[in-house]
């Protein structure tokens, strides 16, 4: 087996991924990034709307802060964030924007004439501010200040950072997955490695190893996510025994899933002005939310819109109930300009061209507020040596509420503040490794290879849709007590028949089939996980919406789920730490959502 020595180890070539490695060799680290995909294909790239940053360059960025974007933030999060990083967040968000566009970002920049705003009111942007980074609106913030590069912005960043990334000499191996963790229960020597191309595995030894995988959308069976998006990094933290895992019941679904194939149209659609459409074309969202619309939160947006759809007002299709997006108001001009990603999409997969048509969508899983949980500085609880960053960890700025364009600044501001910890960190330190704890973790893995040999009971493909069905049906946007329930008992029966999988290939070399079958029983933990402790949460907050407890409990939950697995159990073992509250105490998030309203219509927000 090639064994591969390096200072950092990467796991993970997206945008957090690739600007922790940016900062960590800019520091003289020697970096080494594994990615499933060549980086360019990384999931980041798909990310349209924006970044959120404080810049203040646009006449409905007036009056914008650090201090208003950490308020976004944590009403954002219903209180369920940690408010040292929120304030660290916004503080450098700025930074960021600006660094990024001096490494070749193309920003659009604010361009004079008039502007019109999502309630119709048109606006003049002022000649002095020509040439900066202009910003769109977004839902649950108080101003403009998505930083955007058309509706491309997650294209722009990745491949700008991955030439910075070239620059600096970070060795790159793609088509590479990583399976398990080498460490011995106190410290992470990096990671056991499998080589897509042919199958063989690969031992990478390094001083200090990161999560930066992405989230695990694909274990739902209707997501945004990539393909490659299924949870990898975190599992094979959880599979530590050691690491926790974050809030894994908050699970975000996105409003605006195209119907069919949940392709992901941008918050920008809304942000620029665009409508949300039941079956007779009723704008309804503002029947709903008067103040914020289209553009409360995306927790409450999804909701709303489950619920009009519940009521019989959904459009309904071979593919199941849906909703209308409307943007033909905006204009050809605007939508070719700012919102072009959108209109391939649209044309491409759905024969519909939205400069004239309308886009079907519903609210679809997007975004894992989960993951591995770390300190302020990136570093993971439960081993030295490792760190996450970006959407597989719990840093935890989203508490259970992602904002829209907060995803894409976390990944740059992350992955900068994870790269100088580990600077830190591995300043004068030693370079011992462990053998012993590298031949264990090699042994494990070959161990499951072996067991796949035979022609086992249980087909993967079988197992994995089952489960992807269990999530959608039973812990999706709504949730109770009986569902969940029910979701564990199947998940927990899933667990004990991956036990007996087997292929139904050759099994040699590259095998797809053998990937799915080292992938699918670390996909079924962090399922139940997600089930298990959104069960035990008795309280609605943010995403994780419980019609058996419509309320937010901060008494009793105002804190964290963590969640860890030993090797014989079948439930992870839940603790709860405190949420650190320095700034805002808990009130009402703002967004014309009043309690008799909600109350009148069924929701509680």
């Amino acid at each position: 087996m090639t064994t591969i020595m390096t200072d950092v180890l990467v796991i993970g070539a997206g945008l957090a991924g690739e600007r922790t490695a940016v900062e960590a060799a800019a520091h003289g680290l020697q970096v080494t990034i594994l990615s499933l995909v060549p980086p360019r294909r990384s999931h980041s790239a798909a990310a349209q709307g924006g970044m959120q940053a404080a810049l203040g360059n646009m006449a409905m960025s007036g009056g914008d802060s650090p201090d208003v974007h950490f308020e976004d933030t944590v009403k954002g999060a219903d209180w369920g964030c940690n408010q040292d990083v929120a304030r660290l967040f916004v503080s450098l968000a700025p930074v960021a924007v600006r660094q990024m566009a001096h490494w070749g970002v193309p920003w659009s920049r604010v361009v004079p004439g008039p502007k019109r705003l999502p309630d119709g009111q048109v606006i003049e942007e002022s000649a002095e501010k020509e040439g900066l980074i202009a910003a769109r609106n977004f839902g649950g913030t108080k101003k403009w200040r998505a930083c955007f590069c058309s509706d491309g912005t997650g294209h722009s960043l990745l491949y700008t950072m991955d030439n910075v990334a070239l620059q600096l000499g970070v060795e790159v191996h793609d088509r590479m997955e990583a399976l398990a963790l080498i460490h011995d229960g106190e410290h992470c020597y990096g990671a056991i490695v499998r080589d897509l191309r042919n199958g063989e595995l690969r031992t990478y030894m390094a001083r200090a190893t990161v999560i930066a995988t992405g989230g695990y959308g694909r274990i739902y069976g209707h997501s945004t996510n990539a393909v490659i998006n299924d949870g990898t990094g975190m599992a094979i933290a959880l599979d530590t025994g050691a690491v926790p895992l974050g809030n894994m019941e908050a699970v975000q679904f996105h409003p605006t899933g195209v119907v069919p194939g949940d392709i992901l149209v941008t918050e920008g659609c809304r942000g620029d002005g665009g409508y949300l459409l039941d079956k007779d074309e009723h704008r309804f969202m503002p029947d709903y939310e008067p103040e914020k619309k289209e553009l409360a939160s995306r927790d409450v947006v999804s909701r709303r819109m489950i619920h009009h759809m519940r009521e019989d007002h959904g459009v309904e299709s071979p593919y199941g109930p849906h909703l209308w997006l409307d943007i033909r108001h905006l204009g050809q001009e605007h939508i070719e300009t700012y919102l072009r990603d959108v209109a391939e999409i649209c044309r491409d997969f759905l024969g519909v061209d939205p400069i004239h048509e309308l886009i079907p969508v519903r609210p679809t899983q997007h975004y894992s507020m989960g993951g591995v949980r770390t300190d302020i500085g990136g570093r993971a609880y439960g081993l030295a040596g490792l760190y996450a960053a970006g959407e597989a960890a719990c840093w935890d700025l989203h508490g259970f509420n992602r904002l829209g364009g907060n995803s894409v600044a976390e990944t740059v501001v992350m992955g900068m503040v994870v790269g100088r910890s580990i600077a830190q960190d591995l300043a004068g330190s030693d370079s011992s490794f462990s053998d012993t704890a590298a031949r264990s973790a090699r042994l494990e893995v070959e161990q499951r290879l072996r067991a796949l040999a035979s022609y086992g009971l249980e087909y993967v493909y079988d197992l994995r849709q089952r489960m992807a069905d269990i999530l959608m049906e039973k812990v999706g946007v709504f949730r109770n007590g009986r569902e969940l329930v029910t979701a564990v008992e199947e998940l927990q029966e899933l667990q004990e028949r991956a036990k007996h999988l087997g292929l139904r290939s050759s099994g040699r070399g590259p095998d797809p089939e053998v990937s799915a079958c080292l992938r699918l029983p670390g996909m079924i933990r962090l399922a139940t996980t997600i089930a298990y402790g959104a069960l035990q949460r008795t309280e609605s907050r943010g995403s994780h919406y419980r019609e058996d407890y419509p309320t937010r409990d901060d008494e009793l939950w105002l804190r964290r789920t963590l969640a860890t697995w030993t090797p014989a159990a079948d439930l992870p073992r839940l603790s709860y730490e405190p949420v650190k509250i320095t700034e805002s105490p808990p009130g009402e998030r703002g967004y014309g959502e009043t309690r008799a309203g909600a109350e009148k219509e069924g929701i509680h927000g």
